[in-house]
């Protein structure tokens, strides 16, 4: 008999072992796949973790692929650089807060004592020369307590020594007080505030004396760049402006404005620490703090989140 019907013979054979070998190998990669995915999401989803966690703990995944077995020791030993950078920049952070807050601390002691002994010799005799020195000396020693004094409020709040109380507050009472204390200054400088204070009591989550201060720092301001203008609202969905004409500022300057340090020629007796107070301040409460200029207009814009407490 011809060889070919024997081979014919064991053809279903062949094509049936040829199956259960694709099969496998089907399965084999399958499995592969599988493991390689899973391995995948275990390296994402723990350095999602270590990333947003200050821990030492490292990425640990179950399959034992050579290569993802590799990739996440690498990642490991990045985590590990990063870790220990981060610690090292922390920790310089807090030194050099803790440095400035002592320095305005001590600062203070004998800047006030300047002004204490100036007072007194402003008291006594003196040549019309003599007067008018004490004067300039003292002005600029005010300056420099004022300076000194904001830059010691900076330190403290950016080190979070003082815990805020936050609880539900009526911003238009804070707004209306503020505006109040603040109006002798204003009126000093030739500004005649426009306001619009909503009726409606608008509630939200956030600590008084912060508040106050946020508003405290946003007059201020107006009073540094303002033209003679300033325009103050509340709206109903809590929404809080300040708006003033500032022809000497731009649209860059502006967008620094809450940058630590920034001060512009029109502000020389300034940290420029006013409105990043603001800023952090705002942002500890859980509100929103935006500056822009508009057609020569500075305007500032301050949101808090509703909560369930508040209207």
């Amino acid at each position: 008999m011809p060889n070919y019907i024997y081979a014919y013979e064991y053809l279903p054979v062949l094509f049936s072992l040829s199956c259960l070998i694709l099969g496998a190998a089907v399965l084999l990669l399958g499995i592969k796949l599988y493991t390689l995915k899973k391995s995948a999401k275990e390296i994402k989803d723990g350095l999602e973790e270590k990333l947003s966690e200050d821990t030492n703990t490292l990425i640990d995944i179950s399959s034992r692929d050579k290569d993802m077995s590799e990739l996440a020791a690498s990642l490991n030993r990045q985590l590990k650089q990063l870790t220990e950078s981060r610690h090292t920049y922390e920790q310089g952070d807090s030194e050099l807060k803790q440095a400035v807050t002592n320095i305005s601390h001590d600062l203070r002691t004998p800047l006030t004592a300047i002004c204490g002994y100036l007072d007194l010799l402003e008291r006594e005799q003196q040549s019309d020369n003599g007067l008018e020195y004490i004067k300039i000396i003292k002005n600029r020693t005010e300056a420099m307590k004022k300076l000194t004094e904001e830059l010691f409020r900076y330190s403290v709040i950016m080190a979070k020594e003082q815990e805020l109380e936050i609880k539900p507050i009526a911003l238009n009472d804070v707004l209306e007080e503020s505006i109040a204390a603040f109006y002798a200054v204003l009126t000093d400088s030739n500004i005649k505030p426009k306001i619009d204070i909503t009726e409606k009591k608008i509630v939200r989550n956030v600590d008084r004396s912060a508040l106050s201060r946020v508003f405290a720092n946003l007059l201020n301001n107006a009073v540094k760049y303002s033209d003679g203008d300033l325009d103050i609202a509340l709206s109903g969905d809590g929404e809080i402006m300040f708006s003033n004409t500032a022809s000497g500022l731009d649209e860059v300057q502006v967008g620094r404005l809450f940058e630590r340090f920034y001060t512009v020629e029109a502000a020389r007796q300034s940290t420029g620490l006013g409105l990043s107070i603001a800023k952090a301040l705002v942002e500890e409460m859980n509100g929103e703090i935006e500056a822009e200029y508009v057609k020569g207009r500075v305007i500032i814009k301050i949101i808090f989140q509703k909560t369930a407490d508040c209207s």
